[in-house]
């Protein structure tokens, strides 16, 4: 059975000015069928119009320590992620696969690509933001839509069912 567990949950309000990076730890939250409480996703919100299928975003420790081999000082939260899953690899999440999480139920729906909101980061700028781009490609995380509403907290399983 696929499992791993929160290292981490991210959020950042939405804060004038500001994109949603890097976002900031809380040690637990509630999960509702928009998103996590107290985080706003400019881009799900305004472009996307709040589509389910990008309730919340994840990514695997593994993905965070391969950047980070690689030179990108690349700490939780940065990429735009609510759920830092340690324990898992990031192969093996697919589309379509079904997470216990807390009390909450999601569902993986798509990767997320990178985009130039990345730039923000201290660690990339104008001059190094193509590079990061193509680094991440394919490693920015997923995206979930959540089917069951619920609390998460820090250390909680992240647990494929069925």
């Amino acid at each position: 059975m696929k499992s791993g567990k929160i290292l981490q949950i991210s959020v950042k309000p939405d804060t004038p000015g500001e994109h949603g990076l890097p976002k900031m730890s809380v040690s637990s939250a509630e999960i509702h069928y928009g998103g996590i409480d107290g985080d706003y996703n400019n881009y799900r919100q305004e472009k996307k119009k709040g589509k389910p299928d990008m309730a919340l975003m994840l990514i695997t420790q593994e993905i965070l320590d391969d950047l980070n081999s690689e030179g990108w000082p690349v700490e939780k939260g940065d990429l735009g992620e609510n759920l830092t899953i340690g324990d898992l690899p990031y192969a093996a999440i697919e589309p379509h696969q079904i997470f216990r999480v807390g009390s909450a139920l999601l569902q993986i729906s798509f990767k997320c690509e990178p985009c130039t909101y990345l730039y923000v980061l201290p660690y990339v700028g104008d001059e190094r933001g193509s590079e990061f781009i193509k680094t991440v490609k394919d490693r920015r995380g997923w995206y979930a839509r959540v089917l069951e509403e619920g609390s998460v907290k820090t250390g909680d399983k992240f647990q494929l069912e069925g």
